[in-house]
C-alpha cells in the first residue's frame, strides 16, 4: 500500500554551539529525505532530518543541527521535487542537478563528530537506509 523511497543530498551548512561563540561551516551536511506515497490515496509524506555535527575543539560538546541558507533550501528543494518526479511519475530530466553553494573549507570532515558518520547514513545502502529509519521518527 506504501511505496518507501530515501533520498540523501549533500549541503553546506553551519553549525553555531548554543552555549559558546564558535561556530564551523561544512560542505558534507547530509540531508535526509524520507519519503512515503500511499498508493491507494496518491497522497504522500516527507519527512526531513539534517543530520548533526559537534565541534571537535571541545569536549563532550552536544550535536548542533547547522544552519542552511535560503539559495541551498532551494537548491535542496529542486533537487527533491526532481527526484520525487523520476522515482514516483517517471519522469526523466537527465543527469542535470545544480551542486550547492559552498565555501572553501580549511579543515578535513570527521566521521567521529558527525551524526550521520557515526549512525552509518553517510555510507549505507539506500535500501539498508530505507529499513533502519522506517520506524525512526525523524
Amino acid at each position: 500500500q506504501f511505496n518507501k523511497r530515501i533520498y540523501i543530498r549533500n549541503t553546506f551548512g553551519r553549525s553555531v554551539m548554543q552555549q559558546m561563540q564558535p561556530h564551523w561551516p561544512s560542505n558534507l551536511v547530509k540531508v535526509v529525505f524520507h519519503m512515503r506515497l500511499n498508493n491507494r490515496t496518491h497522497q504522500g509524506t516527507i519527512k526531513v532530518r539534517r543530520m548533526r555535527q559537534n565541534c571537535k575543539k571541545c569536549i563532550s560538546a552536544p550535536m548542533e543541527t547547522p544552519v542552511i541558507d535560503s539559495e541551498n533550501l532551494d537548491i535542496l528543494m529542486e533537487s527533491l521535487l526532481k527526484n520525487i518526479r523520476k522515482k514516483f511519475y517517471n519522469e526523466d530530466f537527465g543527469p542535470v542537478s545544480r551542486r550547492h553553494v559552498g565555501v572553501d573549507v580549511k579543515s578535513p570532515h570527521e566521521p567521529s563528530h558527525c551524526e550521520g558518520c557515526m549512525a552509518g547514513v553517510c555510507n549505507m545502502d539506500v535500501d539498508d537506509l530505507a529499513n533502519e529509519l522506517d520506524g525512526c521518527r525523524l
